[in-house]
């Protein structure tokens, strides 16, 4: 297919942060384009003031009767369900029909690509990047999966030389992709539904990494990471362990992080990391890798790294005073909410912490209850909200208040609520670090929570 030749493109599900980044790019390239989404967010408001139209209901009739022609493209994502009106009828009238994936490998097919994966850390990495290459004048846009602070967008837009996108293994996305240069940042175990054992998820990556191209053809893999799979390709970084990039002497002061990094010829110094955790400078040594050998000037680097602001929802610190510290998070995995919490008690030593946490999906509920019940855990607090549902059905047995049994903390400390009565309940605890956790509908939360504080404490 040419997308040179599609007029109109009409989303299915554009309120999701990797399709709206795409609606986003067809809209300022000049196309015509419309959307549907379940609800009406901060993110899809935004579309429609940027000139985007959408419906909220599904209803045939509020799909547009250019759907039929070939000159228009219907972009949708998996996690629409099958019973779905406006599916339904596209499915059997729409002319040209395509996944998110599918039209991100057409607009990258013949270009230079840089893809991140990995189950954990692609957003801050590509963000950081596509930050670092736009700074340093290069002509690239960049598809992030997240909303960038720097550029108030999931979308990074200065030319079409290089694209730089998210790999997203689920639903085996990625692998329509044919990457000059791809990143594995993590390969722990995520999307029951698509992997139901680690090793389809392995034998996934590496698909993957088999998929790079000239020139370039270069894969940058962290050696925390077991891959098994020997690649001539492959680039090493690290945190702490020597490889081809690493960082390491890292010294925290408060809540500020610092660290060093080497590349294969010289040592950065003391520079400051952006966003606090030993993941997100595995993650920042990552885009740096990648920068260096892309050949970007030391110094646009560095300055990048200054100026880098973070990604909403990741380590996002809406409150701070002497009395109170209030901090948002989307971590939706045990491993994730174990990464943020160690970050916390080491830039807050002696704090204590109440996590409001959301689960993500019955069916990786199940799957991790355990190693869920483990880390939060090590909250003081913890105020549970209702598993938020996404694309699944419920699954018998599993619930909130069956992941609350397991986890081991006085019961006067851990309670399961719901999103209406959280600020009822945050009231009345004795915390010093709030955090709310999940990529759920938690985000519905800050501006609540955030009014709260700052009339209570100023």
């Amino acid at each position: 297919m040419n997308l040179n030749q599609i007029d109109a493109f009409y989303f299915l599900g554009i309120g999701g942060i990797g399709m709206s980044s795409l609606a986003r790019y067809f809209h300022y390239m000049g196309k015509k384009v419309y959307g549907y989404d379940r609800y009406k967010t901060f993110l899809t408001k935004k579309l429609e003031k940027e000139g985007i139209f959408i419906n909220y209901q599904d209803n045939i009739e509020m799909v547009p009767e250019w759907i039929h022609s070939q000159r228009c493209l219907i972009v949708y994502t998996p996690a629409i369900p099958s019973t779905h009106k406006q599916w339904i009828f596209i499915k059997k009238y729409g002319k040209n029909i395509k996944k998110r994936s599918q039209v991100l490998a057409l607009i990258t097919e013949n270009k230079i690509c840089i893809a991140i994966g990995g189950t954990h850390g692609k957003t801050t990495t590509s963000a950081l990047l596509g930050h670092i290459l736009y700074n340093s004048g290069k002509k690239v846009t960049a598809f992030l999966g997240g909303i960038s602070e720097n550029y108030q967008s999931n979308l990074i837009l200065n030319g079409t030389e290089i694209f730089l996108v998210e790999a997203d293994e689920f639903d085996h996305s990625f692998l329509y992709l044919s990457p000059n240069i791809a990143c594995i940042t993590s390969l722990d175990q995520d999307h029951i539904d698509t992997y139901p054992k680690k090793k389809s998820l392995i034998k996934a990556y590496i698909k993957f990494s088999n998929k790079l191209k000239n020139p370039y053809k270069k894969l940058f893999l962290c050696k925390e990471e077991y891959f098994p799979y020997s690649n001539k390709n492959a680039i090493y970084y690290s945190v702490g362990k020597i490889g081809n990039y690493y960082s390491n002497c890292i010294s925290i002061k408060g809540d500020k992080w610092y660290f060093d990094f080497h590349t294969p010829k010289e040592t950065w110094k003391s520079l400051l990391l952006p966003i606090p955790g030993l993941h997100n400078l595995k993650n920042v040594t990552a885009a740096l890798a990648i920068s260096d050998y892309l050949k970007i000037d030391s110094e646009n680097i560095r300055k990048s790294l200054f100026l880098f602001k973070g990604i909403k929802r990741r380590y996002s610190i809406h409150y701070q005073s002497k009395k109170k510290i209030y901090i948002d998070d989307y971590a939706h995995h045990p491993t994730e909410i174990n990464a943020l919490i160690s970050t916390i008690r080491k830039c807050f030593p002696s704090k204590k912490i109440l996590g409001i946490f959301q689960p993500h999906l019955f069916s990786r509920t199940k799957f991790f209850e355990k190693k869920f019940a483990k880390s939060l855990e090590k909250l003081d607090f913890l105020i549970l909200l209702d598993i938020y549902p996404a694309r699944e059905f419920p699954i018998e047995g599993i619930s909130s208040n069956s992941l609350l049994e397991k986890i081991k903390m006085n019961s006067k400390n851990k309670e399961v609520t719901s999103l209406s009565r959280v600020l009822e309940k945050i009231g009345k605890k004795n915390f010093d670090v709030l955090l709310t956790i999940g990529a759920g509908n938690i985000d519905t939360l800050i501006f609540p929570i955030k009014k709260w504080l700052y009339k209570k404490y100023g």
